[in-house]
């Protein structure tokens, strides 16, 4: 019946792409989003958003979704209109997150993460089982036993279809790597969302925050607070990893625009807490880094966590820290004035909207309006600032 509905939906679409619509690979200039704040959202901060490169212009549609789940390319930016006009079925984010949207019959879906320890995976467990819970379907939560295995990734994700399970929202450790299975769940009919890093071609959406925005705009506003000047330490994530890639190059790209802000140095400390604190140990032991340090720019909060600790234990203070991803210990971190800001990536939230869009598929073949629909987005107004961090923890938090 899956395969059925898709091959329908095949005819139909590729009629109407004739004429209509930005598919992945369509290219027009390049121009900056609006940096005016979005007055509605539901907490306070600064929503200015990052420069756009997906290839669609702002308020233009971004990259098309095809009926024909292996069509789809993968683009790692979401486009001005999917972030701040495109309809969602759901209401609020993080654990005030609800919809409307009911199965028509049993389903059964798999939430399968790199591992099950990492704040933001543990976060997109319990945004799944919210999902199964509030629309009566079955949510299965899944990790390697071996922590970002994608070898038993992919292992897990065979069993899963063998098992004839209706979906999949999967947050992969390699793009590469988790390829062959996703084009298997294709072949058998079950739409797959992935979170963070995606397939290059074969997910039925991607979801998740848009991870250049996070980079850019937590590390411009890093540099607006340093005065635009000074030295910054960049902690990067897992070499190879998409989501990781992207914030890197947000953060990269936020720094070029202060020509007198230097980049002492940039390496991995793998979003790992006590690695981003050994990481941090050694360089502040290098000639004159303390003297140049203004800012340290991270690509999640564990690392940034961990270079708070490393700076406190060296005695050195004064030094702006940015992470991503809005975790609990973050925010205690913010409050007590050790973490300068934060970016929300709720994946309580992007889990429970993915789960939302594969149960409106699995009813009557709806497809999400555009390939990448990220959640939350500058409408929901992301960024936690010593100003609005008690408001988000008290309503919009997406960790227990």
């Amino acid at each position: 019946m899956k395969k059925l509905v898709c091959l329908g939906l095949s005819c139909v679409m590729s009629v109407m792409l004739a004429s209509c619509g930005t598919t992945a690979g369509d290219a027009s200039s390049e121009v900056p989003q609006s940096t005016t704040a979005q007055s509605s959202a539901p907490i306070g901060g600064d929503t200015s958003e990052a420069p756009q490169n997906d290839g669609a212009a702002a308020g233009e549609i971004g990259a098309s979704v095809f009926a024909d789940f292996t069509q789809n390319i993968n683009v790692d930016r979401a486009s001005d209109y999917a972030m701040n006009e495109l309809v969602l079925p759901v209401e609020s984010i993080g654990r005030q997150i609800t919809t409307d949207v009911k199965p028509n019959q049993e389903y059964r879906i798999v939430v399968m993460t790199r591992n099950s320890t990492n704040p933001y995976m543990v976060g997109m467990w319990a945004g799944g089982d919210k999902a199964g819970a509030d629309m009566g379907i079955k949510v299965q939560t899944l990790a390697p036993a071996q922590q970002d295995s994608i070898e038993e990734q992919v292992s897990i994700m065979e069993s899963m279809i063998q098992q004839g399970v209706d979906g999949f929202v999967i947050h992969p450790s390699d793009s590469k790597g988790i390829q062959p299975v996703v084009d298997l769940a294709n072949e058998n009919g079950i739409p797959v969302v992935a979170i963070g890093t995606a397939p290059t071609t074969g997910a039925f959406m991607r979801s998740g925050v848009d991870y250049y925005a996070t980079g850019y705009i937590v590390t411009r506003e890093l540099c607006e607070a340093a005065g635009g000047k000074g030295g910054v330490i960049i902690l990067e994530g897992p070499a190879g990893v998409q989501n990781m890639e992207e914030r890197l190059a947000g953060i990269r790209d936020a720094i070029a625009e202060y020509p007198e802000i230097e980049i002492i140095t940039s390496q991995t400390a793998n979003c790992k807490r006590a690695e981003g604190m050994q990481v941090m140990e050694n360089l502040l032991q290098r000639e004159d880094t303390v003297e140049k340090l203004a800012m340290v720019a991270t690509c999640n909060d564990e690392m940034a966590i961990g270079a708070i600790q490393a700076l406190k234990a060296a005695g050195v203070e004064g030094v702006l820290v940015g992470g991503a991803d809005g975790s609990k210990d973050a925010c205690q971190a913010i409050a007590d004035g050790d973490l300068y800001m934060t970016y929300n990536t709720d994946p309580f939230g992007s889990t429970y909207l993915g789960v939302t869009y594969i149960v409106q598929y699995l009813n009557d073949g709806t497809l999400p309006e555009e390939y990448f629909v990220p959640f939350p987005a500058e409408r929901h107004n992301p960024l936690i600032t010593k100003e609005n961090v008690q408001e988000y923890v008290e309503k919009y938090k997406w960790f227990d």
